[in-house]
């Protein structure tokens, strides 16, 4: 791209915004005209002026929502780049929907400005490309993103249920959004201008879970009194303990008082759950209390997983990569057959993996163009060996990869803290209840084959919650 033959023009009524803007482009050598008003720009836009246009929301003369169809109608394949002090949800969708290539929130970065400019002006020639890049920028604003069938039903649960004030039940497996869903049902709910809490109950010790939530003797309030007013997100609510589960349930029914200090009141709080577990199942084990469930799946809302939907992979990837440059990893594109190469993997850790693949791909590729090849280099580095092929033969070896498969789950590749005794619970509720069913609940058998104390066994089939119902069976 050849800076010095392009023009850009730049609308925005702050004075200091025009001058910051236009010095910057201009010492990237490009041409630059400025202007305060609506008007002016689409004078200029009228007369053939400019390759790009950067302009704010509100202008004094007119609105630039108003004002961006006309342009579009004029020339439709004129870039515009909305900017605005109103960076929210909404803005950005609006921008999108009439037509802005890219929305920017003010304050802006000056390098995310000129980042952005450069793809507006040296976006593809093909229109099903242009498409396809603009619809991975409006993508990487919103919430959640896809246009799959499964996804449209997800959208019209939504739209249903942010008018009201349910509590909702989120289901769906590891990676597949479930927090985000419900982020999107708090920001454009009633609740918008409250406190969004969660507590993710597989990542804390099974022992403190009714202090973070209920609260702590030393006057922590807790997780449910954090979230007065607003909503509560209760994430991995299957790996509750059961003496929670029952004192979260009396809190619901009322049954037992929980008061802000800072109010005098019971808290207001909207629930929200979400669990990759079979409930059902744990409440045929004894694992999961059935009142407590019917209380939470008020409003039932299931996630698909990303196989189910594997047309939004396109839209994804691309949205991931333009995610992946903002945050500073090297800019890249994606070809058609390494598209379609995703699209044919069974992404068991849902879209989650498929983000950590893209960033793992803009991380460790010099490559501009990220090619099938290398699609198919890292897939076949990540898969488990196949049925027959040697495998992990110890214990070790299996909690080595599952907990190598953990590390890589994670948005950072750093769990929560506690993990080493979330990990050895892990390892321990099994263990024990195995070991009680092969007795059939014999629990000085049972200790004599762990090697530990009868007193100190039963400390831990009460600290674990381990179901004596299950173990006799």
């Amino acid at each position: 791209m050849n800076a010095a033959s392009k023009k850009i023009l730049i609308a925005d009524d702050d004075a200091s915004i025009r001058l910051v803007l236009s010095q910057a482009f201009t010492r990237l050598g490009f041409q630059v005209r400025a202007t305060g008003n609506a008007a002016t720009l689409l004078k200029w836009v009228s007369d053939g002026e400019g390759d790009l246009v950067i302009t704010d929301v509100v202008m004094p003369d007119e609105n630039v929502f108003d004002v961006l169809p006309r342009i579009k109608k004029e020339r439709p394949k004129l870039p515009v780049i909305v900017m605005s002090a109103q960076n929210n949800l909404i803005t950005a969708v609006n921008a999108a929907e009439v037509g802005a290539f890219d929305y920017i929130p003010k304050p802006f970065d000056l390098d995310d400005m000129t980042s952005a400019a450069r793809r507006a002006l040296s976006r593809p020639a093909d229109p099903e490309a242009a498409r396809a890049q603009a619809r991975a920028v409006r993508d990487d604003r919103l919430p959640l993103i896809g246009r799959s069938g499964p996804m449209q039903e997800v959208y019209r649960t939504i739209a249903r249920l942010v008018g009201a004030d349910l509590t909702v039940l989120i289901t769906g497996e590891s990676g597949a959004g479930k927090e985000l869903v419900a982020r999107a049902l708090h920001d454009m709910g009633r609740r918008r201008d409250g406190r969004f809490v969660t507590i993710n109950l597989a990542a804390v010790p099974r022992e403190r879970v009714e202090a973070e939530l209920f609260g702590k003797e030393d006057g922590d309030p807790g997780k449910l009194i954090e979230a007065d007013g607003g909503t509560l997100f209760l994430d991995e609510i299957g790996d509750m303990p059961l003496d929670a589960q029952t004192r979260l349930l009396r809190v619901i029914d009322g049954s037992e008082p929980a008061v802000n200090p800072k109010t005098g009141r019971r808290p207001n709080v909207r629930i929200i759950a979400a669990t990759n577990r079979d409930l059902r199942g744990l409440i045929r084990e004894g694992l999961f209390r059935e009142d407590l469930f019917f209380r939470l799946n008020v409003a039932p809302l299931r996630l698909p997983p990303l196989r189910d939907r594997a047309d939004d992979i396109p839209d994804l990837a691309r949205a991931f990569l333009l995610r992946a440059n903002r945050e500073g990893l090297p800019s890249k594109t994606i070809d058609a057959a390494a598209l379609d190469r995703l699209k044919q993997h069974p992404w068991p850790g849902n879209v989650r993996e498929l983000e950590n693949l893209i960033r793992r791909i803009c991380a460790l590729y010099g490559e501009d163009l990220i090619t099938a090849r290398i699609i198919e280099r890292e897939l076949a580095d990540q898969q488990p060996p196949a049925p027959g092929e040697e495998g992990p033969a110890t214990l070790s070896e299996l909690v080595e990869r599952k907990l190598s498969s953990y590390f890589a789950d994670q948005p950072d590749g750093l769990p929560p803290a506690g993990l080493y005794d979330r990990v050895l619970e892990e390892v321990e509720r099994p263990l024990i209840q195995l070991t009680l069913s092969a007795t059939r609940g014999n629990q000085v058998r049972a200790a004599e084959i762990l090697g530990l104390n009868r007193n100190t066994l039963r400390k831990k089939i009460s600290d674990l919650g381990v179901e004596m119902a299950r173990a006799r069976r």
